[in-house]
């Protein structure tokens, strides 16, 4: 993530230097890879960002953090450090055009996919170059400049974290947008040029007729905004991280807005953002804004409230920090922590930016945090309790001793079989355990069967030795089997060995398999004695 120093100022009460902010992000869990000078005596700095915090990919959550390390650290000057988070006006306010029902329709068939869609519509927009200020704050950011339009959402998502979209409203067919799953073979052009082929797995973004962005992803070349462009649809939405993220992998299609909306955006944040874009365009465009907001999803979540307790914290950072020093930290965060009157426990509210604090050792680390790594000791010595192993893993461990002692190789085999080979190993009443087509990668369409036996993946492994010319083969494995018994899905460990035999000479084989699986038995402890059964052999046709 790419901060702008003079960016990051516009948003604090005091201004701060590159050291200081260098310093205090690397202390608080952001390291700062690399310092560049850019236009306007500007610094940048290059900010390392874990994919737990996407509240810090923008520039006011980088300056929320700089003022939570003021405000921790007793040792700053600053510590009356605030910040000023950019200031919009009541949409009633701002919006002075006709009302955006008689202007654009919205529906939401895929809820479940896209909690929360908004749209604004600013009218009669002159699209022109942008100004040298919002040319420059791009810049700065690793951006190139397009047009004042769509600057301004690029500009949002860097100022904010909230992914934007603008799409000429007149290239929308019916002025409707419809928010809904892709069809199966549904083409698509991206704004960038390329060419994709669309699957009902995939969420899209389409008007009365076609798809004109895919969800999260990427706008479509088809409605984007241009010189011509004399009313624009605004959008801001939350949308689901896994389907994001798997629809950009299978398009092979990334954006600024994916690789956030993959981590996940505050939901709160969806119509301020979208208002404080509204007002950026009427200004630099001389659109106006229409009365009203499009919204169509569930209600945004009430702020989460955790707890903590005192000595359980004080235990695991092995520091005798007191309970007011921990409210104190956690206050910095804007957590509004609560101290019980036994002085036990603090209770906090957590904001909806904040999508990564859920548990109470989140809580803890917060506080080692913003108490500084550097200030926890760090012991000589650690003592190291020996544990006897389990049972099931020293079994597991003197499984594969013995047969590796008699000559056998372990294999590790994919999971899924094709329904009809995992259909010649069920159990007489069994079903096979199919997988959801929903949640069914490429490679599983044409194997959609957990395996209810090792036998046939060991026999496709044998195959593949024969075919490359390797005799006297022993395999083995260890691992699960599935089947579906009395509508439940019955789960149990297995085993299966495959050895080569002679051709003049099974008995012998057969002779020394037994001997194997005795040693087996006996080494592992069983009570009573091995018993062999025959079993028919079963047509493996399939299995190559």
């Amino acid at each position: 993530m790419k901060i702008s120093l003079q960016w990051l100022n516009d948003y604090l009460y005091r201004p701060v230097d590159a050291d200081q902010v260098e310093r205090l992000l690397t202390e608080q869990g952001f390291p700062v890879d690399e310092r560049q000078l850019a236009a306007g005596d500007d610094v940048v700095l290059d900010v390392e960002v874990t994919s737990n915090r996407s509240d810090c990919l923008s520039h006011i959550g980088m300056a929320r953090e700089v003022v939570a390390g003021f405000k921790a650290d007793p040792s700053q000057a600053d510590r009356d450090q605030q910040l000023q988070p950019p200031r919009t006006g009541g949409s009633d306010d701002a919006a002075t055009g006709d009302p955006i029902d008689q202007l654009a329709h919205l529906e939401n068939e895929a809820i479940d996919l896209c909690p929360t869609y908004t749209a604004r519509v600013i009218c009669g927009v002159k699209v022109t170059p942008s100004p040298s200020w919002l040319v420059q704050r791009l810049e700065a950011a690793g951006l190139r400049s397009v047009n004042n339009v769509v600057d301004v959402t690029n500009f949002v998502l860097l100022e904010l974290g909230q992914p934007l979209h603008a799409f000429d409203l007149a290239r929308l067919e019916k002025r409707r947008i419809v928010v809904r799953r892709a069809r199966d073979g549904e083409s698509f052009t991206a704004i960038d040029g390329s060419h994709h082929t669309l699957n009902n797995q995939m969420l899209a973004i389409a008007d009365g007729v076609r798809a004109v962005a895919v969800a999260g992803v990427m706008g479509g070349l088809d409605s984007e905004v241009g010189h011509q462009t004399v009313d624009v649809l605004l959008e801001s939405a939350r949308f689901d991280p896994v389907s994001v993220r798997r629809t950009s992998r299978a398009l092979k299609l990334a954006s600024d807005s994916s690789y956030r909306f993959e981590r996940g955006v505050d939901p709160v944040g969806v119509e301020r953002a979208s208002l404080r874009a509204a007002e950026l365009i009427v200004e630099l465009t001389g659109g106006k804004l229409a009365q009203g907001l499009l919204r169509m999803g569930a209600r945004p979540p009430q702020p989460a409230r955790v707890s903590m307790r005192v000595a359980r914290c004080q235990r695991l950072v092995g520091v005798d920090l007191a309970a007011a020093q921990m409210v104190h930290l956690l206050s910095a965060l804007e957590l509004e922590p609560r101290l019980d009157d036994d002085g036990r426990q603090i209770h906090c509210k957590i904001p909806t930016h904040r999508l990564d604090l859920d548990r109470e050792i989140d809580l803890i680390e917060e506080v080692v945090r913003l108490h500084g790594l550097q200030s926890i000791p760090v012991r000589d010595r650690i003592a190291i309790v020996a544990q006897p192993p389990q049972p099931r893993m020293a079994a597991r461990q003197l499984l594969g001793q013995v047969l590796e002692a008699h000559g056998y190789h372990e294999t590790i085999n994919f999971t899924f079989l094709s329904r009809p080979l995992a259909e010649q190993f069920l159990a007489p009443g069994s079903k096979a355990v199919l997988i959801d087509d929903r949640s069914r990668h490429v490679g599983t369409r044409s194997e959609p069967a957990l395996r209810p036996s090792l036998v046939p993946s060991l026999l496709v492994c044998r195959k593949a030795n024969q075919d490359a010319g390797n005799t006297h083969v022993r395999l083995f494995e260890v691992a699960m089997a599935w089947s579906r018994s009395g509508g439940k899905t019955v789960e149990k460990p297995a085993v299966a060995l495959a050895a080569d035999v002679p051709a003049d000479g099974p008995e012998d084989g057969l002779r020394d398999l037994r001997g194997t699986l005795e040693e087996l038995v006996s080494r592992l402890g069983a009570a009573r004695e091995l018993t062999l059964r025959h079993v028919e052999q079963a047509n493996f046709s399939t299995a190559a």
